[in-house]
């Protein structure tokens, strides 16, 4: 799989000739709407850093032929745009072109007591091989059981999360490469201090720093 980091948590996924953007959020205006030849828009959940609408219009325009998947929450909200999608909730499988989307969890981690942050938030597997939480830390399972993650999008900075959070949730999945998202707030030089205390306590998954802008094949 071929994965773009355009900025924050939007991400161009490139598997068998099929191109898929999540979460163009409110960070990465300028540069997801540039983006063309999608099959597919994947959206976690409806706070703005993740889903910027006035871009998914663009992108719509631009890409007529693109499948938006996401839960039931941002569904209403496309509805109200007259923009088709398709809803994969939690515990739902849908698939764009062959690739499959399977959906993980139901809430939004909580920014602050007693609501504040709350909304339907929903993790992504797709292809068998990738994993995107969104803004939570709700693994991909089967039964009890988390499901084998290749290659994990780990949230590494938020006001809904702690560092120990992020290493805590790597150390359960267990995935063989991972690479930092969520970090639009953080400057360039202190990610790379992340990827350190990753690689030094979680070395059984090798981390990744992608920078904003770069691609790599995984």
């Amino acid at each position: 799989m071929n994965i773009t980091k355009i900025g924050h948590c939007a991400l161009v996924l490139e598997q068998d000739r099929v191109k898929l953007l999540t979460d163009p959020g409110s960070f990465t205006v300028e540069a997801q709407e540039r983006v063309t030849g999608l099959d597919g828009i994947v959206i976690t959940h409806e706070h703005q850093d993740h889903f910027h609408v006035d871009s998914v219009k663009v992108l719509m325009k631009k890409n007529p032929n693109a499948i938006v998947v996401t839960n039931s929450a941002v569904g209403k909200l496309l509805d109200a745009e007259d923009i088709v999608h398709t809803v994969v909730g939690d515990g739902q499988v849908g698939e764009i072109r062959g690739i499959k989307i399977e959906g993980f969890g139901k809430d939004h981690a909580l920014v602050y007591p007693p609501t504040m942050g709350l909304c339907e938030n929903t993790g992504y597997m797709m292809a068998d091989k990738f994993y995107f939480p969104g803004d939570n830390f709700h693994p991909p399972t089967v039964g009890q059981a988390i499901r084998p993650v290749d290659i994990l999008a780990l949230p590494v900075a938020g006001p809904w999360m702690k560092m120990s959070d992020a290493i805590d949730f790597a150390k359960a999945v267990k995935a063989r490469v991972a690479f930092g998202v969520h970090d639009g707030m953080v400057v360039p030089s202190f990610r790379g201090f992340i990827g350190m205390l990753l690689k030094n306590i979680v070395p059984e998954t090798g981390y990744v720093s992608l920078a904003d802008g770069e691609s790599r094949e995984f």
